[in-house]
């Protein structure tokens, strides 16, 4: 019987990880640039929820309530849009963070159908402390990794954005 590295490869055949692609498309698929896209954003989600962990906030909460610090009262329908979030979940993460008080709800003047969102004073003392870890954190993000490195990557990024964008509204 062949030794095997695992219960599918006998060891003197290469895995199909370590066989050479003639192309991108070719790979195996925990080897494509999508796989290691979503990786990698599942690694920053991880990064920031344990950075936050000790404000009781995830990187979700964290987002809302800085957006909401920084752009003043905003309706719940905008924080959705904005964190391109559903608006069922946002709701869900602001009464999470209204339960704590460091956010509230106030009635729109010019719509009284409508609720806004604002920081509390309590909230802004917590936004300071999200933002410190958020500098803090990015700048381990991005060590060894210089300025024209991040903007050709964000550069990448949008248009992989753009082209998905247009590749969901071919199929609406």
């Amino acid at each position: 019987m062949t030794e095997t590295t695992d219960d599918t490869h006998p060891i003197d055949e290469p895995a199909p990880r370590d066989l050479p692609t003639t192309h991108e498309l070719d790979a195996p698929p925990w080897l494509r640039v999508e796989t290691t896209l979503m990786a990698t954003a599942g690694l920053i989600r991880d990064a920031f929820d344990c950075r936050l962990r000790p404000l009781s906030l995830n990187l979700t909460q964290a987002s809302l309530l800085s957006y909401v610090a920084e752009f003043g009262p905003v309706s719940q329908r905008k924080i959705a849009d904005h964190l391109g979030n559903g608006r069922a979940a946002t709701g869900a993460s602001i009464d999470r963070l209204e339960q704590r008080g460091l956010v509230e709800r106030l009635p729109d003047p010019a719509d009284r159908r409508v609720w806004l969102v604002a920081v509390t004073a309590e909230g802004a003392r917590c936004t300071e402390a999200v933002r410190e870890i958020d500098e803090v954190l990015r700048a381990e993000l991005r060590a060894g990794i210089d300025r024209a490195e991040r903007q050709a990557l964000a550069s990448l990024m949008t248009r992989l954005q753009q082209n998905l964008r247009t590749a969901i509204r071919k199929t609406q």
